[in-house]
């Protein structure tokens, strides 16, 4: 035991991190499609996610630059976020997977 207290909550950390990841793991791997494709699912999103960041960090600093007082100040950099989140939950979505793929028939 430590005499600054600090291991246990760091450990208490660590196990709930690595929990954190086999529960992910676990619920990945049982949604339709398999592992390999929900992860290549939220990589996509990821990248999604870090492209409308940056979108947002752009278009926020000219919001701050061009406007330092007044509404568009204040209700600018919401409205923008609430827009952002939108394009999110259009262009985030999983593609459609037919209900019953069946194999190209070989004449």
């Amino acid at each position: 035991m430590s005499s600054s207290g600090r291991l246990p909550r760091v450990r208490g950390f660590l196990i709930g991190l690595a929990l954190l990841v086999a529960l992910s793991l676990s619920v990945l791997s049982i949604r339709r499609g398999g592992l390999r494709q929900q992860l290549r699912f939220a990589a996509r999103r990821f990248r999604l996610a870090l492209a409308l960041a940056g979108v947002y960090l752009v278009c926020s600093a000219v919001i701050r630059i061009a406007f330092p007082e007044g509404p568009v100040a204040d209700f600018g950099p919401p409205i923008l976020a609430v827009a952002m989140l939108a394009v999110f939950m259009m262009f985030g979505q999983d593609p459609a997977v037919p209900a019953d793929p069946q194999p190209p028939r070989r004449i």
